[in-house]
């Protein structure tokens, strides 16, 4: 079986291949770059708690080393501070990293995979598919044919693997703009990130309206300015009055000593891409979706494109094309996008129209920074992660199901389970192995060894029932879950999306929910690491 190719090596690119690898499923990715990452210190992304989870499971490496959890968020209007939270246990923090930080954790823990072969200086300028696989070409002095199963282009958002399919790309252009520094300097908000609405120091124009400020580790800060519509060209010059007016405005007229380490100029586009699949070809990332106004994060989107897709690549690399599986994965990440595009759109005219119903509205400000936060938070309407809802994996209606904690479609919340051989652990970090996850709630039975409680009551005949599922599954045991009672049964996906909450053992309605989820044509569970082929193997001097 020939290997998946991945086309771009950015951190969606990244996180693919190692989400495959841990499966056992061979790649190649192709890097039209030197295989390394210039490092900019104004390019940084915030990460929410499952996700970062999810890189961490990847990489098998802490990211709060490489990264900076904020004690807390504060939104201010003029002089006013309209919203504060502070972080803790029950509310994580985000995630704020350097991209070039986290692609590099990706890559040193690519380069353990013997599944994973990455070529440096290749750049795609051919796609050619075929029933039994796809091929691409890099062109260079040393032009080269790939073979693969399946192709993703995670190329970015001048994607050549989306050309080359001749797939639309429409949606609006420079939607935000925004001047970027990185300094190191001391701020009076300490380890808070802040969101600064209509400063009192600026009194004019569009511009007059935000100023973001992002902690980092080392007391670096990451400023963000939003910018008016336009192409005005944002010189340097500019951007250190910029920098000089906000730490004077924020320390009382006088600003303190600061080291400016980088600059840019940060454009947000919100485009779609018509299709997201061309038989054996897939897009993921920003080859296949770009957002990022009001606050929100695009790559987080794109990581969870890669997860929700690599377990679906690897049950059809290891048992055969499931066309409805396939096809799920655009489904489903396609409307969570709809929906933030949608909801960004919605509340644009309220946040950037200068005015608009701000001056009859009671309140309205508020409710602003409000919307904002989560923007930047990764919560509520703009920032929340999308739930499979309307899935073609959902099952029909089961005579057994019942409602718990969390919808059918959602990302279950990470509880203690035990697993199989007794040791205790996160949910969460049983995802990602490809297998699907039963879950029984029992109270109780965190205080006893599992050798007393695992032959008693109910458990033998659940068991039985998870050995009999059409694909490979683990049984766990969760003393409680959020709104669940004692004997109820979870099935979970392999990338943590819920399938169906069960009141007690039902094989029947169990077995049901996991064939739905599996596509309906769910083959048995085979080991087929010893086919897999070394991706080394797949190319070719053209």
């Amino acid at each position: 079986m020939d290997p998946v190719i991945i086309v771009g090596a950015g951190p969606v690119g990244l996180t693919l291949a190692l989400a495959l690898a841990r499966q056992e499923v061979p790649c190649v990715v192709l890097d039209e770059g030197p295989g390394k990452d210039e490092p900019r210190p104004a390019r940084t992304v915030v990460l929410p708690e499952d996700t970062v989870a999810l890189l961490e499971r990847l990489t098998g490496a802490p990211l709060d080393r490489a990264g900076f959890r904020w004690a807390g968020w504060r939104s201010m209007r003029r002089r006013q501070v309209t919203r504060e939270i502070t972080f803790g246990d029950t509310d994580p923090a985000p995630l704020h990293i350097a991209q070039h930080l986290l692609t590099g954790a990706l890559r040193t823990a690519l380069a353990r995979e013997s599944h994973v072969k990455i070529a440096v200086d290749s750049r795609v300028d051919a796609v050619e598919q075929e029933p039994s696989g796809v091929t691409a070409h890099t062109r260079g002095p040393k032009g080269t044919w790939w073979r693969g199963s399946y192709l993703v282009g995670c190329d970015g958002p001048r994607s050549t693997v989306r050309k080359l399919q001749d797939i639309r790309f429409p949606g609006r252009t420079a939607v935000e703009r925004h001047a970027v520094a990185a300094l190191r300097t001391e701020l009076p908000w300490g380890e808070e990130a802040l969101l600064h609405r209509s400063p009192p120091w600026r009194t004019s124009g569009p511009s007059a309206g935000e100023i973001t400020g992002r902690p980092l580790p080392d007391g670096v800060w990451r400023l963000d300015w939003l910018l008016p519509p336009g192409k005005d060209l944002v010189t340097p010059e500019l951007l250190v009055t910029r920098v000089r007016e906000t730490l004077a405005g924020w320390h009382g007229g006088t600003a303190p000593a600061y080291e400016l380490l980088d600059t840019g100029v940060h454009i947000v586009h919100h485009r779609l891409a018509r299709r997201w699949r061309a038989g054996r070809v897939l897009l993921a990332g920003d080859a296949a979706h770009l957002l990022g106004a009001l606050g929100t994060q695009g790559l987080d989107e794109g990581l969870r494109d890669a997860d929700n897709l690599a377990w679906k690549l690897a049950l059809a690399w290891h048992h055969g094309p499931n066309e409805a599986l396939l096809d799920s994965y655009q489904a489903e990440r396609r409307t969570a996008i709809v929906a933030r595009l949608r909801a960004a759109d919605q509340a644009l005219p309220l946040l950037r129209g200068g005015g608009g119903l701000r001056g009859y509205v009671p309140g309205s400000s508020r409710g602003h920074d409000a919307l904002l936060t989560d923007g930047h938070l990764g919560r509520g309407t703009l920032g929340a992660p999308g739930a499979y809802t309307d899935s073609p994996l959902a099952p029909p209606h089961l005579d057994g199901e019942i409602a718990v904690g969390t919808a059918p479609g959602e990302q279950v919340s990470d509880v203690r389970v035990t697993a199989e051989d007794g040791t205790f652990v996160r949910l969460r970090d049983r995802l990602g192995r490809g297998a699907l996850l039963v879950v029984l709630v029992a109270p109780g039975t965190g205080v006893w060894e599992r050798r007393h409680w695992v032959t008693a009551g109910i458990m033998p005949r659940l068991a039985a029932a998870v050995t009999a599922l059409p694909y490979r599954a683990e049984l766990l045991v969760a003393e409680s879950y959020p709104g669940a009672g004692a004997h109820t049964v979870l099935l979970v996906r392999p990338d943590g999306h819920l399938v169906t909450a069960l009141n007690g053992v039902r094989p029947a309605d169990l077995y049901t929910a996991a064939e739905a989820a599996l596509g309906g044509a769910a083959r048995p569970a085979a080991s087929a690491s010893a086919s897999a082929s070394a991706p080394q193997a797949s190319a070719a001097s053209g």
